[in-house]
């Protein structure tokens, strides 16, 4: 009750077709390139950096004025300033990042 299995090899001959199909203009392309300018002036990290200068400044006039800082006080300017310190390293360190996910690499 064995059968045999036969093995054949065929060839095949594929022709494919290349139209191209005209759809006219694409109703978002405006909006593509406000997204790229929008990604490329970095509008939002340097409003956010704007944000954070303005508020390190007030809180560094704060902090200066107390007559006798307690611990918690210095401690919440040290988070401050370090917290600008990580958002700026952030900010200069990814000027580039996003060509890869657009490829432009």
């Amino acid at each position: 009750m064995s059968e045999e299995v036969t093995k054949k090899k065929i060839e095949l001959e594929l022709e494919v077709g290349t139209t191209t199909v005209e759809r006219g203009v694409n109703p978002y392309q405006k909006w593509i390139h406000l997204a790229r300018a929008v990604d490329a002036w970095r509008i939002f990290p340097r409003l956010f950096l704007t944000v954070y200068i303005f508020l390190l400044y007030y809180s560094t006039m704060w902090f200066m004025s107390l007559p006798d800082p307690s611990l918690e006080q210095s401690g919440l300017i040290s988070i401050i300033v370090g917290a600008g310190a990580a958002w700026f390293g952030l900010y200069a360190g990814t000027s580039n990042s996003s060509k890869g996910f657009k490829g432009e690499e």
